[in-house]
């Protein structure tokens, strides 16, 4: 049985970075960019109007000048118009182009124009005032966005802005999910009393899908026969096989040896941590990557959010996340030489996180993880922690 670190280790290690492919924008929100995105021109591209009013040659103003000749309207979109004379005046609109000639904007509400006159009724006015000036955000060949990013809606206007139609992006793995067990029946069935609802695959492919092109869902019975037939099936199907259930040490537990059969490469089997010790890893003959999963639905989940979602993520191109820390709320207990992964609540004080344990009655108390937010790695080696002790916390 291996730690928690070496298991993180070796997942990682094979996870191999995918092939970047091609996407139109439209596509792109929650991929994984494969390219450096630099801005084509200056941001922003001209002297731009920031507020409504009048521009103005500023050394008018300072030279006792207060009422200033309306010439015309420059609205945002329109092409530069530029100042007659230096005694007059254009009106402005926010986001447009600075007339040329002038350098300062006087919003309208220190402006009061009659008879196409305009009269400042300030004495507060500064040169450059109102004007967002050209390139003060980003130089045209400035990176703007690093391979690497997850793209979101910033990310997005970033791309519009800069007229990416199209972008490379991480080729996302097709995902095969099986959940293993007599006592399995699908979601819309009434099971009878010894029966369970498949809940399992439905968490982990709502977990895994924002990473993967496709998820897919299989189940089958605890034969050794059908076990193997159904690894062997999807294997060439998938970059990605997740099972759950029958990973651990009983008489009906047959993934490992059936995974075996199937020409899996077992790269370690049993984790020091609670829940999901029985988890186990491997590589098909195709380099498939293979999760076994414990069929309880917390240590399955866990597994899921340990080891899978970050070796997808990673063969995707997406940067190790920062780690996160919180404080412990309360006193815990735990004499298990185990590294205990217990959801918790999360409650942020004026910007210090604590973490408020909510253990349930179990691995298999999966309504007791809709009160958390979160895991709480509580290290091995001790029995007591105490309230205020700061550890690392994995969101889900």
């Amino acid at each position: 049985m291996i730690r928690v670190e070496q298991a993180l280790e070796i997942i990682l290690a094979q996870a191999v970075l995918s092939e970047a492919e091609a996407i139109v924008l439209e596509l792109a929100p929650g991929r994984i960019l494969r390219e450096t995105v630099l801005a084509d021109r200056d941001f922003p591209p001209f002297h731009r109007v920031s507020m409504d009013g009048i521009a103005i040659s500023f050394s008018e103003f300072a030279g006792g000048r207060r009422r200033f000749p309306v010439e015309g309207q420059v609205p945002a979109g329109a092409p530069d118009l530029p100042l007659p004379h230096p005694a007059a005046c254009l009106e402005v609109a926010t986001g447009g182009v600075l007339p040329g000639r002038t350098d300062t904007v006087v919003p309208y509400e220190q402006v009061q124009i009659s008879d196409n006159v305009a009269f400042v009724q300030t004495e507060n006015v500064r040169l450059g005032q109102n004007i967002h000036r050209q390139g003060t955000d980003r130089r045209a060949g400035d990176t703007l966005l690093q391979p690497g990013t997850r793209i979101g809606a910033a990310e997005m206007a970033v791309l519009a802005t800069v007229g990416k139609t199209h972008l490379l992006a991480g080729k996302r793995p097709r995902v095969a999910i099986v959940a293993t067990g007599d006592e399995l029946v699908p979601v819309g069935a009434t099971p009878l009393p010894w029966q369970i609802r498949q809940s399992n695959p439905v968490a982990l492919r709502t977990l895994l899908a924002p990473w993967a092109e496709s998820v897919e869902v299989f189940h089958c019975a605890d034969t050794a026969a059908g076990i193997e037939k159904t690894i062997r099936g999807i294997l060439p199907a998938c970059e990605v096989l997740v099972l759950s259930g029958g990973v651990s040490a009983g008489k009906r537990d047959l993934v490992p040896d059936m995974l075996r059969a199937a020409n899996v490469k077992i790269l370690l089997h049993q984790v020091a941590q609670r829940p999901g010790k029985p988890f186990l890893f491997g590589l098909g003959p195709a380099n498939t990557a293979v999760f076994a999963l414990p069929g309880n639905p917390v240590s399955a989940f866990l597994c899921a959010c340990l080891y899978v979602a970050p070796w997808m993520k990673k063969s995707l191109g997406a940067p190790e996340p920062a780690a996160e820390w919180a404080f412990l709320a309360e006193p815990l207990v735990f004499k298990p030489d185990l590294t205990w992964f217990v959801p918790v609540a999360l409650e942020n004080k004026k910007g210090m996180l604590f973490a408020h344990p909510k253990p349930g009655r179990g691995s298999g108390d999966l309504a007791n993880l809709h009160e958390a937010h979160a895991f709480l790695e509580i290290p091995r080696g001790r029995e007591q922690f105490e309230a205020g002790e700061v550890f690392r916390i994995l969101r889900f």
